[in-house]
């Protein structure tokens, strides 16, 4: 049977969360709101107007979101041809579509910012699929993204497994009934993603690559025989 590896972007493959939290902050600051960066990072992997609703209430003035996400939007795309991928992140991709996986990107971004990251990657030749928020009606931590990636591969939650580095990954993933693996390279602690139902984590990807063998994206995949 066919497996699926499925895979955040920002800040799982790509160095880019810190670039997020930089263009939120200052899209705020804009809009008049003083939002720490530290309550801004946690909310990274948000949908932007659930990030919105995260760091300013779901009481807010909600005829400002569209011209704080347009801000965010403008900024972050500054960075479009400065985006870098984390070390051996194309070589994991590849290694996994060699073995067998069908390799999927499910993300939060939108079309355009996708094409930016995917630049950044350099691993198209890997890639099955792309799952983006413009494809479903909720985003992470709603289970909609993940299962849209499976439907995309053809493959059932059981013979998945989902990759990413924040607290939003791990929910989407496990109330999708696909185990997931938690990456330290987003910025998110260890216990954080361990307690939202991390299978297993580790440091970024080339941490991943190397231990591949061991992780739960060993060949033969889960619920297959050895």
């Amino acid at each position: 049977m066919d497996r699926a590896a499925l895979f955040d972007v920002d800040g799982t493959l790509a160095d880019t969360n810190h670039l997020h939290v930089t263009a939120w902050w200052e899209a705020l600051r804009q809009a008049g709101h003083h939002v720490p960066m530290h309550a801004v990072h946690r909310a990274i992997g948000l949908p932007g107007e659930d990030l919105l609703g995260h760091l300013l209430g779901e009481d807010r003035d909600r005829s400002a979101d569209e011209r704080i996400s347009a801000a965010h939007d403008t900024l972050y795309a500054t960075y479009f041809d400065r985006l870098a991928a984390f070390d051996s992140a194309a070589e994991l991709l590849r290694t996994l579509s060699r073995a067998g996986w069908k390799v999927l990107l499910v993300t939060s971004a939108k079309d355009r910012e996708l094409s930016a990251l995917r630049a950044a990657v350099d691993a198209d030749d890997a890639l099955t699929a792309t799952s983006t928020s413009d494809d479903v009606a909720e985003g992470k931590p709603a289970p909609e993204p993940v299962r849209h990636a499976l439907d995309l591969a053809g493959v059932p939650a059981g013979r998945a497994v989902f990759v990413g580095d924040t607290v939003w990954d791990m929910e989407a993933a496990v109330r999708a009934g696909v185990t997931c693996v938690g990456l330290l390279c987003g910025g998110i602690p260890r216990a954080d993603l361990e307690g939202a139902g991390a299978a297993a984590v580790y440091d970024d990807p080339a941490d991943l690559l190397a231990r591949l063998d061991r992780s739960p994206l060993a060949t033969p995949g889960p619920g297959q025989p050895a």
